[in-house]
């Protein structure tokens, strides 16, 4: 197969219903659910456990789901986006913001799922800088590094959809085809080192 026949397509998986809001609901429902869940916890967490290790395990564990979800699903199916990480032959870590192609989006993203995806990342980073300040002043510093995952957690993915939608203008196509040229150039270049090397 020929490199410019590969073509990477996330987010069209199925054929969407163009008449409904939102066409990823269950998409939504995590994406805010998550999030939503790890914060009533944080503040409600006094009525359900009075041991500050279970409490402190299920907000980390819901605020990973929550990244998870975030990153891999509902930035992809929501708005388009998508931001990861590989490490090269040489062991140097490459960061990868992504976005659509805009004549693809225009079909594909829905402006009540796009609306809901950016205020709720918003809303909670801004809910867990309050929780942190909370901490600090309220003197109940055990709180603050639960607070400070949640904004370190939703923190990385507003920046990395922040960084896909403004500022990076890299298309999958070309970033796959770039990485895979470079992948093959890289190993022809090393046969010949060693073929070189044995003479």
């Amino acid at each position: 197969m020929d490199s410019g026949d590969v073509t990477l397509n996330f987010g069209e998986e199925d054929e969407i219903d163009r008449q409904r809001k939102l066409k990823h609901p269950v998409a939504v429902f995590c994406h805010v659910a998550f999030r939503a869940l790890a914060v009533l916890l944080f503040i409600l967490c006094g009525w359900f456990s009075t041991s500050f290790i279970t409490n402190f395990i299920l907000i980390v564990i819901l605020l990973s789901m929550d990244f998870w979800t975030v990153k891999n699903i509902s930035g992809r199916l929501l708005v388009g986006l998508r931001w990861w990480n590989y490490v090269d032959d040489d062991g140097v870590s490459h960061w990868v913001y992504e976005s659509r192609p805009k004549s693809q989006n225009k079909v594909k993203v829905s402006a009540t799922e796009a609306r809901i995806f950016w205020l709720s990342l918003i809303i909670c980073q801004l809910i867990w800088i309050i929780f942190i300040v909370g901490t600090i002043f309220g003197f109940d510093l055990k709180w603050f590094m639960v607070a400070l995952v949640g904004v370190i957690m939703n923190g990385a993915n507003l920046y990395g959809y922040v960084k896909c939608k403004y500022g990076s203008k890299t298309k999958l196509t070309s970033v796959a085809t770039g990485f895979l040229g470079q992948q093959i150039w890289s190993k022809m270049t090393r046969q010949q080192e060693n073929q070189s090397e044995q003479k």
